[in-house]
């Protein structure tokens, strides 16, 4: 094998982040926010997992995230591979795999790294230093993960206990004794006061034919179906689909319970950098250092061990004698709980989806290949909206049966279709689209085109649409709503 074949990073970005709520939803979660800084998590991921040695990261994630992942991708300057789309979420266990079976096609000994999307950590040359350390490992057939040392009982990670006189403090690849995963309170409180126990990062370095060899001894109900999924796949504006059929017969499950807590050659590289799964808002506070922590146009008045955040322009949230308390404040919903009980926020989720609450799933800004918009109003009859189309971008040609639509251009300039009518409408101009009408609007220049739109009409559902053509070939696709999954309306 040649020692210079560079990395594939695989990135798994398909999850939800139901505890991070209001924040992550279904339809824009945690990884794709700028939760601690700049860039969101997923390009942090992204650019930490680059540069020489490296080669373009392969993506999985869901249809409703696929061009989120590429435009999030280019903004950073970052070519993908392969984006490999699951037609539903199966857990990390297929999806690793057929990461594995794509890379193994074209070179069995590819090495794979392995990493969630919504992880933090700063000093991306040490860990990019740990992997280096990791190599010889995994070259040699181990499955190498990364371990962290605990600072508090955890239950929500998993710990890896290792062999008898490892050394935790040695940047090196280390046998591991066993892999435990998410331990009871009791159990998680003996392993953080013994130094043979680290966290599982959820990290993985290894060759494509080891873990495949890993499922064909270990889980070998999820190959077949996971080897046909890869083979009758279909490309999609360079995307790779998985075929639905045969997907939905893999196992809904992670790499941890099917390989990890059972295969023997394990190894696991210690590492002493800062690591953070921001999974829920103690996390986030944590990572602020400090007794309070603000985010946006947040005020704290004589509180302690508290996170106040504002997510919305011109939305001031103040916070005055708090103790132990998450106060998270979005356009559309508010989220105020005991710090304790940051685990428990999915339970909101599940509580607001039980009343069918739109704040449940549904993001305020909803995101599209072409752009984004925000319902600005809705009543009986009518709707506004504030619409932002990205340069040479366009949407799709559509009509409605139930609703016509006012434009009026606010910045930059749209290029505009009704029927056999095309022209271009300036800042502070406006064109009516009747009911019926086929239309379109795409923007021509160099700068971001804003439009707000008044929409009225007998019927406003974001199922009223028929398209006929469209540059993100959505033609076809179901739930086609402004309003509904990315893959909606325009």
């Amino acid at each position: 094998m040649t020692q210079d074949r560079a990395i594939t990073p695989v990135i798994l970005c398909g999850g939800s982040g139901t505890r991070l709520w209001p924040l992550s939803r279904r339809s824009y979660p945690k990884q794709f926010s700028a939760l601690t800084g700049e860039t969101s998590l997923f390009q942090a991921s992204a650019q930490r997992l680059s540069g020489p040695g490296y080669a373009p990261p392969m993506v999985l994630t869901n249809a409703d995230f696929r061009f989120i992942v590429t435009q999030q991708l280019s903004a950073v300057g970052i070519d993908p591979g392969a984006v490999l789309i699951e037609p539903e979420g199966r857990n990390t266990g297929p999806a690793l795999l057929a990461a594995a079976l794509y890379l193994a096609a074209g070179d069995p000994q590819a090495l794979m790294l392995a990493a969630p999307s919504d992880h933090l950590i700063p000093d991306g040359a040490a860990f990019r230093a740990a992997v280096d350390a990791a190599l010889p490992a995994a070259r040699d057939g181990q499955l190498v993960t990364f371990g962290i040392r605990p600072d508090r009982a955890e239950t929500g990670y998993g710990y890896l206990q290792l062999t008898n006189g490892a050394d935790a403090a040695i940047c090196a690849p280390t046998s591991l004794e066993r892999f435990v995963e998410k331990p009871d309170l009791a159990q998680a409180t003996q392993m953080v006061a013994d130094p043979a126990y680290l966290w599982n990062a959820g990290i993985f370095l290894f060759t494509a034919q080891a873990l495949i060899t890993a499922f064909q001894q270990h889980a070998p109900d999820a190959l077949h179906p996971v080897r046909r999924a890869v083979e009758d796949a279909q490309p999609d504006l360079g995307f790779v689909r998985l075929a639905p059929g045969p997907w939905s017969q893999a196992p809904d499950i992670s790499i941890d319970y099917a390989i990890m807590e059972r295969a023997p050659n394990l190894s696991v590289v210690p590492f002493a950098g800062g690591w953070t799964d921001l999974g829920d808002w103690e996390a986030v506070w944590r990572m602020g250092d400090q007794s309070v922590v603000t985010q946006g146009e947040a005020t704290a008045i004589d509180c302690e061990n508290t996170l106040l955040r504002s997510e919305g322009d011109g939305q001031a949230i103040v916070g005055l004698g708090l103790d132990n308390i998450i106060a998270v404040a979005m356009p559309d919903a508010v989220l105020v709980a005991s710090k304790d009980r940051a685990q428990d926020v999915k339970r909101v989720v599940t509580a607001l989806r039980a009343t069918q609450a739109k704040q449940a799933d549904q993001f305020p800004k909803d995101h599209r290949p072409w752009g984004h918009f925000e319902t600005l109003a809705l009543a009986d009859r009518f709707q506004v909206k504030r619409i932002v189309v990205n340069p040479g971008a366009q949407l799709s040609l559509q009509s409605h049966m139930h609703r016509s639509e006012h434009w009026i251009v606010v910045a930059g300039t749209a290029r505009v279709t009704v029927d056999d009518n095309v022209c271009l409408i300036a800042e502070n101009q406006s064109i009516y689209v009747p009911l019926g009408a086929k239309h379109r609007m795409e923007n021509p220049g160099k700068v971001p085109m804003v439009l707000i739109e008044v929409q009225t009409g007998t019927y406003l559902g974001e199922d009223d649409i028929i398209r006929f053509e469209d540059l993100y070939a959505r033609v076809g696709e179901g739930g086609s709503g402004e309003g509904g999954g990315t893959d909606g309306s325009r």
